[in-house]
Order: structure tokens, then sequence, then C-alpha cells
């Protein structure tokens, strides 16, 4: 099994709902998100993906929805106060925490982008990170 590995950075803002401690509140991070492909063969260049085709798929993914947005989960009663004054938002399916975003991730790239994705990690910050990886394993 061949693995390349890609990284991206990210800053967005977020909340947690029911929580109780510091990240209740809105704020922000400066978050990294690893990209793993893997394939047992590979293609025509000898490449499970070309890094340059990689980084312009995931990136320009990410700039559209995740990029200096505010993340907040779907049921936020912020969300639509927020995008009526214009904030640029994305809306989780639930709680924009490390390990939604790693998964939800995996399965953007996966069915939207068409890539092999074997794990996609999110580092929150330098010392927390989350991970999601093909078989969920």
């Amino acid at each position: 099994m061949h693995k390349v590995k890609k990284t991206f950075h990210v800053a967005y803002g977020h909340r947690l709902l029911n929580y109780k401690g510091k990240c209740e509140n809105l704020h922000g991070h400066n978050g990294v998100v690893e990209v793993t492909l893997a394939a047992g063969k590979l293609n025509k260049e000898k490449m499970v993906m070309d890094f340059t085709e990689l980084g312009r798929k995931v990136k320009a993914w990410l700039d559209e929805n995740f990029d200096h947005k505010v993340i907040l989960d779907k049921a936020d009663p912020l969300l639509p106060l927020l995008r009526a004054h214009g904030q640029a938002c994305f809306a989780a399916p639930q709680n924009p925490t490390a390990e939604t975003f790693a998964r939800l991730l995996f399965e953007r790239f996966t069915k939207e982008l068409k890539l092999p994705v074997h794990e996609v990690a999110f580092w929150e910050t330098p010392t927390s990170m989350a991970s999601y990886k093909k078989g969920g394993k």
C-alpha cells in the first residue's frame, strides 16, 4: 500500500454547544488539516496522486467552506443571525469539534472530490489532534 500526505492550514472561528468551559464562547483557531491518500497501485506517473492536483482540489474546497469562516453546529441559534449580517459561515452536521471536522472532511474529500482518502487528521492546536480513517479503525 502506497500512501501520500499533504498538509493545509485554515483559520476559523467556532463555539461548542452544550459545553461548559472556554470553548462554549465564540473563538478562533489556526488549524491544520492533514490528508493521507492511499493506493494499492500507482498511476501511470508512478504516483498515488500528483501533490499539485491534490493541493489544488483540497485547498479549493477548504477555501470555499472552512478557511476564514465561522463553523457552527447546524442547530446553533447564532447561525441564522450571523448569516443575516453577512458573516461567512459553515453549518456543521453536529458540534464543531476536531473529531467532527476530521470525519466531515474525510467524507467530503472522498465523496465530493473523489479522492482515495485513507485518513484525515485535524489539528485544532499544535498539541491537539483528532483523526478519522478509512474503515473507522
